[in-house]
């Protein structure tokens, strides 16, 4: 019961620790997808557009950039369960387009509004839209971060008062065993360490209990949702595991010893 119980918490403090360590790719990637759609003028050349995607592309804000040209925008606007209006009129009457994706660190308000400028002063831009209250959204994102943070700490507190707390309460049914030991002659020592090897083992057990119902978790969340796939990176979720096993061993073992320690130190009659 013991094992199943810190495989429960680490399975909670090992969730708090990929959310901390994913928070900044998982910001970053929010940001990354905000689309600049750059509409250009219907009067436009082929060579002049190639000149426009070239000067575009040349931008420090750009990450990367989709030319959409006019059946590609007709075919996006019949996947959006348009009706196709080619069926009344023969021109598509739809604009060829760029669309943008900028770099985290350039998509706020006074960065777009400043590319937004910079564009429209082309001559072969007719427009340029982008979704402006989700950029002003995402500056709430360092306030939303600051509270999780916060919260994880706090999670992470309750959690090893847990894991100490489930230790404890399965040694107490060897309280009666410890003293007896102790009565017939046998060290602190003696006592403790065969003690303290099972807890080792038992966090150790623990541990990889947690490590792989967090993989499989993560594995079929990012079935439900693809784009967690970017957030993955196996360096980071194999640093986690480590520290899943330290914490899982350590605080078992710093509460078996606690415990044995504790009820050594007890007299026969306060056992009961």
């Amino acid at each position: 019961m013991s094992i199943i119980g810190v495989s429960l918490v680490l399975v909670l403090l090992g969730f708090l620790g990929w959310m901390g360590i994913n928070y900044t790719k998982l910001v970053d990637y929010f940001r990354e997808s905000v689309p600049v759609q750059v509409f250009i003028r219907e009067t436009t050349s082929d060579a002049e557009k190639d000149s426009l995607i070239a000067t575009i592309k040349a931008l420090p804000y750009i990450k990367t950039y989709t030319y959409k040209d006019k059946e590609t925008a007709r075919k996006e606007w019949q996947s959006m369960g348009n009706e196709d209006f080619m069926t009344f009129i023969d021109t598509n009457i739809l604009p060829r387009s760029v669309e943008l994706n900028l770099k985290s660190q350039y998509v706020l308000p006074d960065t777009l509004t400043k590319l937004e400028s910079i564009l429209r002063a082309n001559t072969h831009v007719t427009d340029v839209k982008y979704p402006t209250n989700v950029v002003g959204n995402m500056t709430i994102l360092r306030k939303i971060g600051f509270a999780l943070l916060g919260i994880a700490l706090l999670l992470a507190i309750v959690v090893i008062v847990l894991i100490d707390n489930t230790i404890r309460l399965a040694m107490y049914s060897n309280r009666f065993l410890i003293k007896t030991m102790q009565m017939v002659g046998a060290t602190r020592w003696f006592i403790a360490k065969p003690m303290n090897i099972r807890a080792i083992i038992n966090g150790a057990i623990a541990a990889v209990i947690a490590i792989v119902i967090i993989w499989f978790l993560l594995i079929t969340f990012q079935q439900w949702v693809p784009e967690l796939k970017a957030l993955h990176d196996n360096k980071l979720f194999i640093l986690l595991c480590l520290v899943l096993l330290v914490l899982g061993v350590a605080i078992s073992l710093i509460s078996t010893h606690r415990s044995v320690i504790k009820y050594l130190k007890m007299k026969l009659d306060e056992l009961y």
